[in-house]
């Protein structure tokens, strides 16, 4: 496969948590990142990426008054790829606390269904026969590590592109929303998959 364009990619950064090694992982996939919590730095770069650092509550705070402005730029077709909390992020609401989401993809985030929350390490993820999508291309059935008590719950499963199950809870690993896709999991800690994934992500941003 040949190299991805040099990505120039905003992580955001919520003020919680360890991001570098996110960081990390983007540049081994060919990107450039810049760190911000400056939105409009954000959505003036390539493509955004949403970590999976800390609460939901503490993370729409971040978020609070750019809802709209965030919401219409993923609708246009900006690349956001967003990572466990990142991911709940793209929904409207959270069992986890209040505020409000992007809102991108209509449903809610629930908590596990399961007797031990939370979900901590390696797991499977089963990509979507029906809707097979390039995040997942040369990862046909990936390994990858968890680190949530939560989990997206969808209206639609149009937008599901990948599932796990955990304990009897059969939940959405990925999601894509037009050039927006979420996965739950960690890639940045899933090894060699993870950072396959990460660089498909950049593959299809450059292109």
């Amino acid at each position: 496969m040949n190299q991805p364009a040099k990505i120039h990619v905003a992580l955001l950064d919520y003020g919680a948590g360890n991001i570098h090694s996110l960081a990390k992982g983007l540049e081994a996939g060919g990107a450039r990142v810049t760190v911000t919590p400056d939105w409009d730095q954000a959505l003036a770069l390539d493509a955004l990426v949403l970590p999976g650092v800390g609460s939901f509550g503490a993370a729409v705070r971040a978020l609070e008054g750019e809802e709209d402005r965030v919401r219409a730029a993923l609708e246009d077709g900006y690349p956001c790829l967003g990572i466990c909390l990142g991911m709940q992020l793209l929904l409207s609401e959270s069992e986890e606390g209040a505020g409000k989401g992007i809102g991108l993809i209509p449903g809610q985030v629930r908590r596990l269904r399961t007797r031990t929350v939370p979900q901590m390490g390696w797991n499977d993820v089963t990509p979507s026969d029906s809707r097979p999508d390039p995040l997942f291309t040369d990862l046909p059935g990936p390994t990858v590590y968890y680190a949530n008590s939560f989990v997206c719950e969808p209206e639609s499963d149009e937008v599901v592109i990948g599932t796990s199950e955990y304990d009897g809870d059969t939940f959405a690993a990925a999601l894509r929303l037009g050039r927006t896709w979420g996965v739950q999991f960690h890639p940045e800690k899933s090894s060699v998959q993870g950072l396959r994934l990460l660089r498909n992500f950049l593959q299809e941003v450059a292109e």
